[in-house]
């Protein structure tokens, strides 16, 4: 595993090194709202947890579709500008939130996450491996759990804002809503629907102020396979057939495909298990659980990095993969406070899994590095099957049957951290 001790970064790459670690935490405002907006938009349209949970679909279905596009785009100009493209696509879908609060219809919100949701594929195809190659190759896991560790920051803070600015607090029983006039109706629909666009707004100057620092600071280009500085972009590879010789890469990818989508799934029926576990929570009180489960998500990312520095990344990750599918269970079969307690403690040990098997998965892969990442970043379309899988399960028997999906995905994180991680020798053909 090398040298578990060495730095984290070198100096020359300090600078670069943290302004790309704020990317991380300015993503999870985009990704950690949606857990806010999908009981939010549930109760402003009167969806169902199966129509609800689109909103997850929507989302990570534009990182499918922007990774392989993102990987073409990093090939031929880098990483910085990249980068800037990635962000001024996300300042984009978030301003769209704008017009479809004014419009009023939950397709148009769809659109306005997918477009945001394109912006940040493109910058999980940058910043993952960017990081990864800012300093010693033996701490790569390291250092991406410590980036990454900002992002769950991000994710911990956001719940509070979307709590605040976002949920009103004010729900009707089904009872209430079935007696509501049409005029009643659509004011209360009305009200509910722009709560979401000064969040918004201030999201896109976020990303648009970042943009700024970013273009005016200097972000070396990496060559790989060497860490090298380059004054150009890296060519791309003679030909991309040869990245499935590296069979730790594919198992790598369909391990984070089920990875995330338990982890979006989970954190994004949480407020929801809660009011099904203990009847009667108002939403707010709800989303205190949420917090609480991303609390854990936040410590776990930093204290798994430092524990990185004595134990392997790989066995960390079965240590954690384990717990997380005891969790599952427990949530499956266990009631009240207990079982909500356990769908909380998941955050903790969600924590570390996302940037382990990415740092895992794309080891050793030299200037097949960023094709390889757009291949991880496409894999979060889990995040898009497996909530609409748990919200369908949800709605014909109960949430709690519905944990059983990210049971068997913590499964799947099991066998790939102890086994599926491992790099076989390769020779790829350069000339396929």
């Amino acid at each position: 595993m090398g040298n578990p001790s060495a730095p984290i970064t070198e100096r020359r790459y300090l600078v670069p090194f943290i302004l790309v670690t704020s990317l991380f935490f300015l993503w999870a405002l985009g990704v950690n709202l949606n857990d806010i907006l999908i009981p939010h938009l549930k109760k402003t349209f009167n969806l169902t947890d199966f129509q609800s949970s689109l909103i997850q679909t929507a989302f990570f279905g534009g990182y499918f579709l922007a990774a392989l596009p993102a990987g073409w785009l990093m090939e031929r100009i880098g990483y910085r500008k990249g980068i800037l493209v990635g962000l001024g696509t996300c300042a984009l879908g978030a301003l769209l939130f704008i017009p479809a609060a004014s419009i009023r219809t939950y397709s148009f919100f769809l659109f306005a996450l997918f477009v945001m949701a394109c912006g940040q594929g493109v910058l999980e195809v940058a910043a993952n491996p960017y990081v990864t190659i800012l300093g010693p190759p033996e701490s790569s896991e390291r250092r991406l759990n410590f980036a990454q560790s900002f992002n769950a920051v991000g994710a911990w803070v956001t719940p509070y804002i979307g709590k605040i600015f976002i949920l009103s607090g004010i729900e009707y029983s089904a009872a209430t809503l079935a007696v509501m006039t049409p005029e009643q109706w659509q004011v209360y629909s009305a009200s509910e629907a722009k709560r979401v666009t000064g969040t918004y707004l201030a999201i896109a100057g976020i990303f648009l102020f970042v943009a700024i620092l970013i273009y005016f600071a200097h972000l070396p280009e990496v060559r790989e396979a060497t860490g090298e500085a380059l004054a150009e972009p890296e060519a791309a590879p003679p030909t991309h057939a040869s990245i499935w010789h590296y069979k730790h890469l594919i198992r790598g990818v369909i391990t984070e495909f089920f990875y995330v989508g338990a982890q979006v799934g989970v954190t994004s029926f949480v407020i929801r298990f809660t009011q099904h576990a203990l009847p009667g929570t108002p939403e707010k009180t709800a989303a205190n659980y949420l917090w609480w489960h991303l609390f854990g998500f936040m410590i776990g990312r930093f204290a798994g990095s430092a524990i990185m520095k004595r134990v392997a990344p790989h066995r960390l990750l079965g240590i954690f993969s384990t717990a997380a599918a005891v969790c599952a269970i427990i949530a499956i079969f266990m009631s009240g406070t207990v079982a909500v307690l356990a769908v909380v403690l998941l955050g903790f040990f969600d924590s570390i899994m996302f940037p382990t098997i990415f740092a895992l998965s794309i080891k050793n892969l030299g200037v097949y590095t960023k094709l390889g990442s757009s291949l991880l970043v496409m894999s979060i379309i889990g995040g898009a099957i497996v909530p609409a899988i748990m919200g369908y399960i949800s709605d014909r028997s109960s949430i709690q049957a519905a944990f059983s999906v990210p049971l068997v995905c913590y499964a799947i994180v099991i066998y790939f951290s102890f086994r599926g991680y491992q790099p076989e020798p390769v020779e790829p053909k350069l000339n396929e």
